[in-house]
């Protein structure tokens, strides 16, 4: 059996990583969707909060598995017992990014091959951060992630704006 890992923050998860991780069902036996919570960034949702939209976004899908992680990737990826790693390449700049990074991870895991998926044309605008900057000027992103999503980025945005809101300033 193939176990794939596929790591990423997924904050939150959209079209583009769904496209990535379905195609790679296709190819490996499973794949594990990993939800990374220590980024070096600032992320809108708790990790417990990804980890659950993206159950939800994958609970009809018998061969990919979510789990969340805080290690270094191919240290998960050994636990999982995955012999690849899966990446997905929407332009020119996330190539040069996902080919120091696989350098990197196999000179640490030579035993662990990375498999980079090229993005579907019509994702490659789509990123987790233009997702949350359009959901945060009240712009419409049901193109961009299930309803679910949507959904939980309008709850968070709401309670954003509420809690940033001067006391008494009425609500435009």
């Amino acid at each position: 059996m193939v176990r794939a890992m596929f790591p990423g923050t997924f904050d939150p998860i959209h079209y583009g990583h769904m496209d990535i991780a379905e195609r790679a069902a296709r190819l490996f036996d499973e794949v594990v969707i990993a939800v990374y919570d220590k980024p070096l960034k600032n992320l809108l949702f708790s990790p417990e909060e990804r980890i659950d939209l993206v159950k939800q976004t994958f609970k009809d899908h018998n061969k990919i598995k979510i789990v969340g992680y805080s290690s270094l990737t191919v240290n998960m990826a050994h636990e999982l017992n995955a012999q690849v790693i899966v990446r997905g390449l929407r332009v020119f700049s996330d190539f040069e990014f996902e080919f120091r990074m696989a350098l990197a991870n196999h000179r640490l895991a030579p035993d662990i091959e990375i498999v980079s998926f090229i993005t579907n044309e019509e994702h490659t605008f789509l990123s987790s951060t233009t997702v949350r900057e359009i959901a945060a000027l009240d712009g419409n992103v049901s193109s961009m992630v299930p309803p679910h999503v949507e959904a939980a980025l309008k709850r968070r945005m709401t309670s954003l704006n509420e809690s940033q809101r001067p006391a008494g300033s009425p609500r435009d």
